[in-house]
């Protein structure tokens, strides 16, 4: 069954999210959206996904060099919010 068939029927979706930290494999359970201002408009947006251990690792990461961040579910990130 397709993910958005299986999703939609009360089923597990067929896909789950990997954590973008180099080397894990861990399912993601946070979406850290993020953009350059010096090279993104204000309406670009990138997005790394994390698992619970490199959360703050990655948000660290982006917020030392003053990148805008913004931490969501990875639940919001697939309803689209």
């Amino acid at each position: 069954m397709s993910g958005v068939l299986a999703a939609s029927l009360g089923g597990a979706p067929a896909q789950a999210f990997e954590c973008s930290r180099a080397g894990c494999r861990a399912e993601a359970t946070a979406a850290i959206r993020w953009r350059n201002p010096k090279i993104h408009a204000a309406d670009r947006r990138k997005t790394w996904l994390a698992c619970d251990e490199h959360l703050e690792y990655l948000r660290d990461f982006l917020s030392a060099r003053s990148f805008p961040v913004e931490i969501l579910a990875v639940s919001d990130l697939e309803a689209g919010r």
